[in-house]
Order: C-alpha cells, then sequence, then structure tokens
C-alpha cells in the first residue's frame, strides 16, 4: 500500500487501521503489509494513526476487549523476533508493548526500517506496520514491484492519473483505491492471488468457474484430408505443416486442397 497526500488523512488513518489492526490484529492475508509514502507526507500520516489506534483500542491497548490476541505461542515468537532484530528495534515510532501470557502484541508502528531486514522480506501477518518513505511517490513503483507479488495492493490518492498509473505498473491478486480489505467482500469481484500470492480467484461465479472443468469436445467430418499430415514426410510436406502450425494462410490452403501430391 502506498499514499501521496492529495486525500483526507484522517478518514484514510481510520481505513488503514481497520485493514490491519481490525482485522484480527493483522492476521488476515489482505490485511496492509506495509506503507510506502513521501518523506514530507510520512509525520502527518503517522499523527493521524497515533491519533486514531488510541481511540479504537485507548492508551493501552493490551487491555482492550477489542485487540484479537496472537494466534499461538509459536506465531507470537515469530513476531517478537521480527520486533527485535537489531535493525529494526530502534525504529520502533509507536507501540511496541507485548504481552506473552496473554499473547497480546499492539498495534506497532516503524519507520523506515531497512529493506534488506525480515520485517520486509517475509509476510507479517501480525499487527506491525513498517512505514517506508521515499522522495517522491512514483519511486514505489520500481520498489513494490521488486518485491513477492502481493495478494493486495492499496493506494490512497484523490489523483486519477495515479490511479491509472498504479493499476497499470502494479502487480497484485486485487487492488483497491482509498480504502482497505473490503473488496474482499463483494461477491461481484474475483478474489485471489498473482504469482507468489496464489493461482485462481473465487467468490461468486468466480468460484463456479474455479472449480469447474471446461471439458473441450471437438467434431469433424470425413473429407479435407491433409495429405502432409502424414507420413512419409518431405521436406515440402514439412514446410507446409509448418506453415498450418503457424497459421499462414497459403499453407493451410495447400494442406486443405490436399498438396504436395508426390511424396
Amino acid at each position: 500500500m502506498f499514499l501521496n497526500y492529495y486525500f483526507p488523512t484522517k478518514i484514510a488513518a481510520k481505513r488503514i487501521a481497520a485493514g490491519k489492526w481490525g482485522c484480527n490484529n493483522g492476521q488476515a492475508c489482505i490485511a496492509p503489509d506495509f506503507i510506502i509514502t513521501t518523506q514530507a507526507f510520512a509525520p502527518k500520516l503517522l499523527e493521524s494513526l497515533k491519533k486514531v489506534l488510541e481511540k479504537f483500542y485507548g492508551k493501552d491497548p493490551l487491555l482492550s476487549a477489542d485487540l484479537s490476541r496472537v494466534v499461538n505461542a509459536s506465531h507470537f515468537g515469530r513476531l517478537k523476533g521480527l520486533m527485535d532484530e537489531e535493525m529494526v528495534s530502534d525504529k520502533i515510532v509507536f507501540g511496541g508493548h507485548r504481552d506473552e501470557q496473554q499473547l497480546k502484541i499492539a498495534p506497532t508502528i516503524f519507520l523506515d526500517v531497512p529493506l534488506d531486514s525480515a520485517i520486509m522480506k517475509e509476510e507479517i501477518f501480525g499487527p506491525l506496520l513498517p512505514i517506508i518513505t521515499v522522495d517522491k511517490i512514483h519511486e514505489s513503483f520500481g520498489l513494490i514491484n521488486s518485491m513477492a507479488k502481493p495478494l493486495a495492493a492499496y493506494l490512497f490518492t484523490r489523483d486519477s492519473e495515479l490511479q491509472n498509473q498504479f493499476e497499470g505498473a502494479i502487480s497484485a491478486g486485487g487492488m483497491l483505491f482509498n480504502d482497505t480489505s473490503i473488496h474482499l467482500t463483494n461477491p461481484y469481484l474475483p478474489f485471489g492471488g498473482v504469482g507468489e500470492s496464489g493461482t485462481g480467484s473465487y467468490h461468486g461465479k468466480f468460484s463456479f468457474d474455479a472449480f469447474s472443468h471446461r471439458k473441450a469436445v471437438m467434431n469433424r467430418g470425413f473429407a479435407g484430408e491433409a495429405r502432409a499430415r502424414y507420413p512419409p514426410y518431405s521436406a515440402p510436406r514439412l514446410k507446409i505443416l509448418k506453415g498450418v502450425l503457424e497459421g499462414k494462410l497459403g499453407d493451410m490452403i495447400q494442406a486443405i486442397l490436399g498438396f504436395p501430391r508426390g511424396k
């Protein structure tokens, strides 16, 4: 997901928070894994996210009944390892609190973690959200495409030209503008991945198509024998066969008329 600054920041922050932490505290396949925005806009976004998260979960999120637990101890340990990596631990700008007994981790935001850190190399599937900054928003395109293809890509902007560029340049299973996660609820849109994020799609009729086999059936008559099809093969016959496979009209006509006549 990435953002430029031509949109209502407070609304965007609420929708980001709902898609990240409201979706089982980040433990959902369509939860945003990271944000890319400009250095100039990052402070404003961060401030909005802090206010929204405090409103959602209180001053101590670990006490909130609305914050989901981490699914198990093993997953908790993996997330703890991502947070405690030496090159990442000092990049926490919000949150970071955890309670291993309750299997709870507070919403945690990082700013400009190294791109070669573990948190940027694997799917987080938890309440950790790195924010990566760039000088110009179009620098994001190459960065996103250098990573594994995402299941979902989000863009917040009122710039229709940027939306078109994003849609054309970014390969992702699905795409949503100015919100997160809710495309999953639309039965008229296919839901699925591409490349590393999955194969195929489902929802509504797309589910029927995904699990249906389209059986090919062909019926032909007994006229129109192509001599070039059968052995013994000669150079002229092979030339015609190759032309037929390549869709060359002249060779297709010769095959239908039964050329070459000889061997």
